[in-house]
């Protein structure tokens, strides 16, 4: 195996926290850490080359023998997770692609939890269609352009002045999805070493977005029941972030939503520390029935002086993840910094993509009332089935957005993700969600799947919970899974 290069290391007391509660019983200790250690590594918590403690120095922190250690570590290079170097110590590094571990169905029948990506609209293909026939209409630009169509931009922001906030086309910027946004957003505002506040837990690759930039991340939690909002205004007052990034509709991945009220009392507190909000609107409009709205966070910014709101968007949730197209709104200062940013990373959103946007705007509510009927429709067969099968889980119903945040009553995420596969469902542990190896007794299981899927994944899920602990799995990259 080629050595990894080494670009980093972890010290003994943050991978502690990683770490987490991992020995949770009917394993030797060795075994549940090298576990806990491989899906650390195959879920991206620790970066591939990152050099590990040298076992004493682990030993001593984790309050375990070195031999324990010496053990977790030689199953982990048996496993191709981790490789000697000379001189270096030990580096996490991933296995050759291999296929993904045996479970008691047909490859293509493993049910696909990791993502919260809704089918796409029924009518997408007439859409497709219907704009890929004005094609010759933008045939005569370049295709270079990092603002996006006039018509779209136009498009978007009509959308928003419908929702209360009103916005002209200059405002807005064309992105290649909502992630590309956060990342152009977070490379733009985000100095190294700047505080960045972020709720815990949150979306995942927003993190590392605001990591990869050099931003220092603090949390201020979240749950299925809303925001500690004097733990957030504190918060805000006690570090002066440079940035907050929230989401304060359908939150990802709890579903809670942040009343008016308290989208006030925010707004009072960065307006004291001068903070740029970043609020990330993917869920906004799957609106499931929450008996209440509430005008874009920005409107009530500027309705009090506060212009710093950096607000995103897409189509990815409530049309089709596949129609890379998102936005960010702004004032003119920021859209002007991302324009320069932006030549470094894209050269422009495709043409023929906006003009499907420009299509499925204006079919827009119809399809948002779809979408909306059948999440309702899939969140209430998960619910039931939950209950069901694993009556011993703490079960929300979430108003909106597209998953669950369920409670597991013990420190098994971890475990069922590891173990999902061999028994036929793909799962994103719960600490994947958080900065600190937290949230092992939480999982999250999206409700975007058709009835009969989500029917088999919980029955794949309790099949999986009542095996545990099970043999250990030999992971693969294939199991290297994205969040959405």
């Amino acid at each position: 195996m080629q050595p990894p290069v080494i670009r980093g290391r972890i010290g003994p007391r943050t991978l502690n926290d990683l770490l987490g509660t991992w020995d949770t019983g009917g394993q030797s200790a060795y075994e549940a850490l090298a576990d806990r250690l491989r899906l650390l590594i195959i879920d991206g918590r620790i970066p591939t080359g990152t050099r590990l403690p040298a076992e004493r120095e682990l030993a001593e922190t984790l309050g375990r023998s070195r031999t324990t250690i010496v053990s977790a570590y030689r199953r982990l290079r048996d496993s191709g997770h981790l490789v000697s170097i000379r001189g270096s110590g030990s580096a996490t590094t991933l296995p050759p692609a291999a296929a993904p571990p045996t479970h008691t169905g047909p490859l293509d029948r493993v049910v696909d939890l990791a993502r919260a990506a809704p089918a796409p609209a029924p009518e997408m293909e007439a859409i497709v269609q219907r704009a890929a026939s004005r094609i010759g209409a933008v045939l005569t630009r370049t295709g270079y352009d990092l603002v996006g169509s006039p018509d779209l931009r136009e498009r978007i922001a009509r959308h928003y002045a419908d929702r209360g906030l009103p916005t002209s086309a200059d405002q807005i910027m064309v992105t290649l999805g909502a992630q590309h946004a956060i990342a152009l957003v977070a490379r733009t505002l985000i100095r190294p070493a700047d505080r960045v506040l972020v709720e815990s837990p949150t979306y995942p690759h927003a993190l590392e977005a605001f990591q990869v930039a050099g931003g220092r991340l603090v949390t201020t939690p979240v749950t299925t029941r809303g925001w500690d909002v004097d733990h957030l205004r504190a918060t805000l007052e006690r570090v002066r972030p440079a940035l907050a990034y929230l989401v304060p509709d359908f939150q990802n991945p709890t579903g809670a939503s942040m009343p008016p009220d308290q989208r006030d009392e925010v707004l009072r507190a960065v307006r004291r520390t001068g903070t740029v909000i970043v609020v990330d609107e993917t869920t906004a409009d799957l609106d499931l029935e929450r008996g209440w709205t509430d005008v874009p966070l920005a409107a009530r910014a500027e309705a009090h002086g506060h212009p710093s709101i950096v607000t995103l968007g897409s189509l990815g949730k409530s049309v089709w993840g596949g129609l890379r197209i998102g936005w960010i709104r702004a004032d003119a200062d920021v859209l002007r910094s991302l324009h320069s940013a932006r030549y470094a990373g894209d050269l422009g959103t495709p043409e023929l993509e906006q003009l499907v946007a420009l299509e499925v705007f204006d079919e827009y509510p119809a399809l948002i009332g779809q979408r909306t009927a059948q999440l309702r429709h899939q969140r209430d067969i998960l619910v039931a089935q939950l209950k069901e099968h694993l009556p011993r889980w703490e079960v929300p119903t979430p108003d909106g957005g597209a998953s669950l945040w369920v409670g597991l009553g013990a420190p098994i995420s971890s475990a069922l993700a590891l173990f999902g596969l061999t028994r036929g469902v793909n799962i994103i542990a719960g600490p994947r969600f958080g900065t600190d190896g937290a949230f092992e007794r939480f999982l999250r299981v999206p409700f975007s799947l058709g009835a009969d899927e989500l029917v088999r994944g919980v029955r794949a899920l309790a099949d999986t919970q009542r095996s545990l602990p099970a043999p250990p799995l030999p992971a693969t990259t294939a199991q290297l899974a994205d969040v959405v």
